[in-house]
């Protein structure tokens, strides 16, 4: 028999990345978990349009899976997962449209979403900041796990000064993370800009910036074990895995304020408050110059509630319970 069916959205790496792990981490539980993922969707105009698409994939996935495995309950990864369901179940999510999906971006995903936040079984926010308050049905908190780095290279192996991750360049700030470096570098230093291929028409020319395009995610994290800080300018962030991976690596956080449930913006006032400022060039060169005493180590205490053994256990102690109720 079939305990869970995930129904993951999978449209990007990082969603098929947490699915991944929130089935692991069900499987690790004692649950029978199966995994119903949508087919790729083409790329579309607009924001409306491409959750309706990628909405009608998911449905299709869902009569799909709950055909084929006849499971005791299903989550549907993001809202957009569960707009068009073919039956009620849980919801994992890291935002919501009623946040993100301002305007006409959002005109019938926000009220379709209301609703169905009202069906569902058990809502499953990957922050407790993405809850509506109130809640409108029984939830569970269960965050993204980042892999840490207990063993710190030493100083003199964190040869690049800085580190950006900025697939979506307007979503992810690249403008503002340019115009801050072009102000704050001093000759020698580079910012290697991650996500985002040389050829882009957002790549401008600046001088100590190198782009690279996507990396394979244990190169990814060993560019972060050579970086001496990592710096991001989101207006709105639906979660930060980015910036937690940052932390958990030793970089030093630099970072705009921003909307939305970013779970590294608190850890970053609390590590050094000075970094998290809309003047980002000051901030690049105050993390550079005078980083905060034990700012590694700290981190690596405020990252405790996302260890893979610390979400294993939320999963096994209070998600699985309320799944299977």
């Amino acid at each position: 028999m079939t305990d869970i069916l995930i129904v993951s959205l999978g449209s990007t790496a990082g969603l098929r990345a947490s699915d991944a792990a929130l089935a692991g981490a069900l499987r690790r539980a004692g649950a029978n978990v199966e995994v119903a993922a949508a087919t790729p969707q083409r790329q579309v105009r607009t924001l409306a349009l491409t959750d309706f698409v990628w909405a009608h994939a998911a449905r299709a996935a869902a009569r799909a899976g709950i055909a084929r495995h006849a499971p005791r309950a299903v989550v549907y990864s993001t809202t957009t997962a569960a707009l068009m369901w073919p039956r009620p179940g849980a919801i994992r999510y890291d935002a919501l449209a009623a946040a993100n999906r301002p305007g006409r971006h959002g005109i019938w995903q926000r009220p379709l979403e209301a609703r169905r936040l009202r069906q569902a079984t058990l809502l499953v926010p990957t922050a407790a900041a993405a809850l509506p308050h109130p809640p409108p049905a029984p939830a569970v908190v269960v965050p993204i796990a980042v892999q840490l780095q207990d063993a710190d290279p030493r100083p003199s192996d964190r040869d690049v000064a800085a580190v950006a991750y900025t697939p979506d360049p307007r979503k992810k700030g690249l403008d503002r993370i340019l115009d801050a470096w072009a102000r704050a570098h001093a000759a020698g230093e580079e910012l290697v800009v991650c996500g985002l291929k040389p050829e882009h028409p957002a790549a401008r020319a600046v001088p100590g910036v190198r782009y690279h395009g996507s990396l394979p995610s244990d190169e990814y994290r060993a560019l972060l074990r050579r970086a001496r800080v990592f710096v991001a300018a989101p207006t709105y962030e639906d979660y930060g895995i980015a910036q937690l991976e940052a932390l958990a690596d030793g970089c030093v956080l630099v970072t705009t304020p921003a909307s939305g449930p970013y779970v590294a913006l608190p850890l970053a006032r609390e590590l050094d408050p000075r970094l998290v400022s809309d003047d980002l060039a000051g901030g690049l060169r105050t993390a550079l110059d005078e980083p905060s005493p034990r700012y590694r180590e700290r981190a690596l205490a405020a990252l405790a509630p996302f260890r893979p053994e610390a979400v294993d256990a939320v999963v096994a102690d209070e998600l699985l319970p309320a799944l299977l109720d």
